[in-house]
């Protein structure tokens, strides 16, 4: 489950391989960069199937309940606005399946791909660089993290791994989402109530309505003893529970989007469309596309400029080396 939206942002600011532009002038390296990063994780993680998720441009339910949502974000600038306009056409174009839900974002997609994954017996890996998808996280759906640094940087996000990244375990991370708040949405969470709060909280209780339970019952030493006297003190006001309330429901993901059926997301899809339908856009792939397409692995001479963000070109006499199966170098 690909989070389009998320990977087309940062390969639009890493601006990876270069700031591309077509024959006709447009800026297309922040496409380039989306389907790079779906072609290493596909390398990498070898799936049977792919789906592509993008956020309604059109309108959203969450900012129609809630007008703040993502209100305090600038304009984008106009080329990176111009490549999201065309990534689910170009995306569609390569025979990737594609699912713009009206009204809802591409975190919907998300859950509700893992869901529908859940319900079949398979196992799902989300590919993101936004940490909200740790919600979807549990025994089958798992996420890998894109983050700076390049390949070395990204990190798979398990059940397990979880309580290591965010102090909790996944069944919990909803209230600590819902406590902390997500500054990137503009939701503010409950004052004093940062990743390290909400974490020592839901770990002591379980979940925000125990604690809610203890503090009702009287039992303020216990809430205090977790999180301390202001914490405490700001758990209990009138306002927490509403700021909860509306990051619980603005924050919960649809799991129940149509989508294709899985047979239709499965891969492999065809090389030459794909290259196609990638160079009608100024962008030329070729051996990097090999786990999408049914190729074989791609040896290092064969890597296209897509290699992770930050990997280091070979040296001259490294380059003269024998590579994968050969005995000589002419």
């Amino acid at each position: 489950m690909v989070d389009g939206n998320s990977l087309l942002h940062r390969a639009y600011h890493a601006a990876a391989t270069g700031r591309l532009l077509d024959d006709d002038g447009r800026a297309v390296w922040a496409l380039k960069g989306l389907v790079g990063w779906v072609a290493r994780a596909a390398a990498r993680l070898r799936p049977d199937a792919v789906l592509v998720g993008f956020d309604c441009p059109e309108r959203s339910v969450r900012k129609a309940a809630y007008p703040d949502y993502k209100a305090h974000r600038p304009d984008k600038p106009a080329d990176l606005s111009a490549q999201l306009a065309v990534a689910p056409e170009l995306i569609r174009a390569t025979a990737l399946p594609v699912v713009v839900p009206p009204a809802y974002e591409a975190d919907d997609v998300l859950a509700s791909g893992a869901a529908k994954a859940r319900l079949s017996g398979w196992r799902t890996v989300v590919l993101t660089s936004d940490r909200d998808a740790f919600a979807l996280i549990d025994a089958t759906t798992s996420v890998l993290q894109v983050r700076n640094g390049g390949d070395d940087r990204s990190r798979m996000v398990t059940v397990a791994a979880l309580p290591h990244v965010c102090g909790v375990q996944a069944w919990q991370y909803g209230d600590y989402a819902a406590l902390r708040g997500d500054p990137s949405d503009n939701l503010s969470g409950v004052p004093g109530f940062g990743s390290t709060t909400a974490a020592k909280l839901v770990t002591a209780f379980g979940s925000v309505d125990a604690a809610w339970a203890a503090l009702d019952a009287g039992r303020v030493h216990e809430v205090s003893a977790a999180i301390g006297e202001r914490g405490a003190s700001a758990l209990g006001t009138p306002g927490a529970r509403e700021t909860v309330a509306r990051n619980r429901r603005l924050m919960r993901m649809r799991s129940d989007l149509p989508l294709p059926d899985l047979d239709a997301m499965r891969l492999p899809v065809d090389l030459l469309l794909m290259r196609r339908a990638l160079a009608e856009r100024g962008i030329r792939l070729g051996p990097s596309l090999w786990a999408l397409t049914g190729g074989s692995p791609q040896t290092e001479d064969d890597a296209d400029g897509l290699g992770w963000p930050g990997r280091q070109a070979r040296s001259a006499r490294e380059r003269r080396r024998p590579g994968v199966g050969q005995l000589a170098l002419f």
